[in-house]
């Protein structure tokens, strides 16, 4: 077997893979990630060597090198960490149009065998495999793409929002008091004292708007829901705006803006990966449809659901509403009694609240709309929901002090990223999920 060794005394990586395409021909290079495949053809074999950026095709011919390296190289397990000394050559028959005739080539990590799942993507592995081994299915490029991906669609949400005024902004996700209502927060012990995890970063983001007027905060939140869908996590990372001086109207508009921003950057830079693995990509019509409750509960009931206004709309009546909408559209003016107590009832009909959902099919994305900004209001509604005033004290206060008119909305990352990607299941556009059973890795 070829020994490991300490790369750091020796050699250090010249180029990613990625860059190897671009360098003229005969150049030096070093070249470090893990084999990923190895074809044996007998007087030739060809290593296809792969980092984080992509794939390069290393060609040890016999003769052309020395012959121990070449039985060596045979002994070489995949996934084991390796280093390349080599030349680059173009090559027609590479399918990267180039390849790396190596002088030497060492070992620095061997991967056991066999592995537990197949990196290639030659041999599917069901779905609780790739979780359970989520290092190594982390490791297959259509999975570093997603999370590439979810990298750049960062980038385009901060990008847009920066550039329409917003701030980023980072707030505690533990709390004193269960604010929003306890039955979907998780309780921690906190010294001698018990807290909750953060469902959202709602009532400082809406306190924030009386400092900055425009806030926004990419963060990871905790609910204690009990269901365990393909679109449902305890643990997930959602994009939060909050905005002075707009209503529930202006902020649906930034949010359809932002979607169209995401979906025009990503076509630029990524589109030809993007069609490959979701061959339905492609930038939404816009304006969005918009529909209100009212409407989506004639529309269910004509088709035969059993629902009644007031209802909240289950997983079912939303696939039917789904069935309707090819694409994104916002539900809008939902009774105020399935909503939170911070979104502000409609003047002269306060069964109605300003709020909306921005939906995919049957898969809600994002929620908003605007909210009560004078305290006597508020605290009627806080005592409406069953809630105790007293928790909210703290947070009660800012309202006695020039609280704005304002409005926000909560995006799913995860939610958006599925829709993206094509993918059928959150878990798969998550590194390491976390839902109502699993806890690792």
């Amino acid at each position: 077997m070829m020994p490991t060794i300490d790369l750091m005394e020796t050699w250090r990586k010249t180029h990613r893979n990625s860059e190897v395409a671009q360098l003229p021909d005969g150049s030096e290079v070093v070249l470090i990630g893990w084999l990923h495949e190895i074809r044996d053809l007998g007087n030739i074999k060809f290593l296809l060597l792969r980092d984080a950026s992509g794939i390069v095709q290393v060609t040890i011919k016999r003769g052309a090198v020395d012959q121990s390296l070449l039985e060596r190289v045979s002994q070489i397990t995949r996934e084991s960490v390796i280093a390349v000394r080599g030349v680059v050559k173009k090559s027609e028959k590479s399918r990267l149009g180039v390849e790396v005739l190596p002088h030497e080539i060492k070992v620095l990590n061997i991967s056991k065998a066999p592995l537990p799942l197949e990196v290639t993507g030659k041999v599917p592995a069901d779905f609780e495999t790739r979780m359970s081994s989520r290092f190594m299915d982390l490791r297959r490029p259509s999975e570093v793409f997603v999370f590439k991906l979810q990298h750049e669609v960062l980038k385009a949400i901060r990008a847009f929002l920066d550039e329409k005024g917003f701030i980023e902004v980072v707030t505690p996700k533990i709390l004193v008091s269960a604010t929003e209502g306890g039955a979907e927060l998780f309780k921690v012990q906190y010294f001698e004292k018990t807290v909750y995890l953060a469902q959202s970063p709602q009532l400082y983001k809406e306190v924030l708007t009386s400092c900055f007027e425009r806030v926004y905060e990419i963060g990871v939140y905790f609910r204690a829901e009990e269901v365990n869908t393909p679109y449902h996590l305890n643990e997930f990372v959602s994009v939060d705006i909050e905005a002075a001086f707009m209503d529930y109207k202006d902020v649906m508009e930034i949010l359809e803006e932002c979607i169209i921003h995401v979906y025009r950057y990503l076509r630029e830079k990524h589109y030809d990966e993007l069609k490959r693995i979701h061959g339905e990509f492609r930038e939404p019509e816009t304006p969005f449809p918009i529909i209100t409750y009212s409407e989506v509960i004639e529309l269910l009931q004509r088709r035969g659901v059993n629902v009644k206004w007031g209802d909240d709309l289950t997983t079912p009546a939303l696939r039917v509403l789904g069935k309707e909408y090819d694409g994104y559209y916002f539900i809008i003016d939902w009774p105020s009694e399935v909503k939170p107590f911070y979104i502000k009832p409609r003047r002269g009909n306060e069964k109605i609240c300003e709020s909306f959902d921005l939906m995919w099919h049957h898969i809600e994305i994002a929620s908003g709309g605007s909210r009560i900004y004078l305290r006597e209001e508020l605290e009627e509604s806080i005592k409406r929901k069953g809630l105790n005033v007293e928790s909210f004290k703290e947070h009660l206060r800012t309202f006695d002090y020039g609280m704005p008119p304002h409005a926000g909305w909560g995006l799913g990352l995860s939610r958006f990223l599925m829709v993206l990607t094509g993918r059928q299941n959150i878990r798969e556009v998550v590194l390491f999920p976390r839902d109502r059973t699993r806890l690792t890795p």
